[in-house]
This record gives structure tokens, C-alpha cells and sequence, in this order.
């Protein structure tokens, strides 16, 4: 088995039971609605590491982050639960920026494109 990959399938699952938590456990207002993009895990599991997008402009993406912060005990303490490790992994909630990006940068590619064709087409 190749080394890094239990971290990983623990990765996984925690991505796979916190889109859950939050989906019907979390009842905090705060936390709109929230996509798990990822979740990178430690070597020795102690730190997850949750990647996270919402809808929203940034006062929307600020109030998520708050909530998240504020969920961050319960979650952990129900992912305990959930999952068999013998202790649950701290959380970090992390923004994704990379959807942005990934999105700024199609457009301007489309922008490209759309400079390129000539007028008279």
C-alpha cells in the first residue's frame, strides 16, 4: 500500500460525514450553503484541514467563516463518533479559493477570445 494514502481515505471520509453534519446537523444560521471541497489530512491524522466554498459575495463568506468557528466543537465531537480513529482530528476550515480563480480565470480567457474575433465576422 502506498505511504499517504490512509490519510488520504481519511481525508475522504471526514469530507464525506462533514457535507452530512452540516447538511443536517449544523442548525446555526450562519452557515448558508456550504460545499466541502476537500479535506487534506496530516500524516499523523491529528489536523484536518477543510476546504470549503459558499455562495455569496465576501460579508456572506465572512458570516460562513464565523459559524463554521462556532460549529468547530460539535463537529469535531460528532465526527468522533462517526468515524474510527482513536482521537478526531483538530479543524482548520479553510476557504477555496480555487473555484474563484479557476472562474476569473475562464472569463478572462473568454475575454481573449472575444478581443480575437474580428468585427466584421
Amino acid at each position: 500500500m502506498p505511504q499517504g494514502s490512509r490519510p488520504a481515505r481519511v481525508g475522504d471520509q471526514i469530507r464525506d460525514e462533514l457535507g452530512e453534519l452540516l447538511r443536517r446537523e449544523v442548525k446555526d444560521p450562519g452557515i448558508g450553503f456550504v460545499t466541502v471541497t476537500g479535506v487534506q489530512v496530516t500524516g499523523d491524522l491529528q489536523i484536518a484541514r477543510v476546504y470549503y466554498t459558499t455562495l455569496g459575495g465576501p460579508e456572506e463568506r465572512e458570516r460562513t467563516r464565523r459559524a463554521l468557528e462556532r460549529a468547530r466543537p460539535f463537529l469535531r465531537r460528532l465526527l468522533a463518533e462517526r468515524i474510527r480513529l482513536r482521537r478526531a482530528p483538530e479543524l482548520e476550515f479553510r476557504f477555496d479559493e480555487s473555484i474563484e480563480r479557476a472562474d476569473r480565470i475562464e472569463r478572462l480567457i473568454q475575454e481573449i477570445h472575444r478581443d480575437d474575433t474580428p468585427d466584421d465576422a
